[in-house]
């Protein structure tokens, strides 16, 4: 039986994934509140079923390679490629892209799922999928493990997301948690 939204949500909840306060997202906006995919990722009785609802979902869709951005996506794509049976990948920041180092290679027409933890703008999708792209390998489409842009990205393929929900983020300049001085988290491992 599929994973359901609301299964998803609980095992985010009771992981302790889901967390409220004043947090910069490493989009630069601000929010309310934060998936912390890294209290899924460091418990495998929970991980492991979400990546396994990914992969059920591309089962069928002749997968060749799974590609995924550094950091906590290098353990999903990893997860979701041994599920399926396939080679992984794992997309690196490079200035303002994403590129494969260590010998690691797209090759050409290879059917490539691009999957990521916690999808707000889909910037580091995007980089992967671009990368994806520029090698003419063929995208099939992204897996996620939350999209908490409530499906508002477009990111031209289709895209599996095991969780979506709607959380608001702000500009900085217009944020009502800073404007009601709440002191502000950046949590995370992207710099900026």
């Amino acid at each position: 039986m599929p994973l359901t939204q609301a299964q998803a949500f609980q095992i985010f909840v009771s992981s302790g994934a889901l967390l409220e306060g004043h947090f910069q997202l490493s989009s630069g906006l601000h929010s309310d509140q934060y998936l912390e995919k890294f209290r899924l990722v460091e418990n495998p009785r929970l991980f492991e079923p979400l990546c396994e609802a990914l992969a059920v979902r591309y089962a069928k869709d002749g997968i060749e390679i799974v590609l995924g951005p550094t950091t906590a996506g290098i353990i999903l794509a990893y997860t979701v490629a041994r599920i399926l049976g396939v080679e992984a990948r794992y997309a690196e920041r490079e200035g303002e892209s994403r590129v494969l180092r260590r010998g690691q290679t797209l090759p050409k027409n290879a059917r490539v799922l691009v999957v990521d933890d916690v999808l707000t703008t889909g910037g580091a999708v995007r980089e992967c999928i671009h990368l994806v792209q520029s090698v003419g390998a063929h995208l099939v489409g992204v897996g996620l493990l939350a999209d908490r842009s409530g499906g508002t990205v477009d990111l031209g393929t289709r895209v599996e997301a095991l969780l979506t929900l709607s959380m608001p983020t702000y500009r900085p300049e217009a944020c009502p948690l800073c404007i009601s001085g709440i002191p502000l988290v950046k949590p995370g491992s992207t710099p900026g």
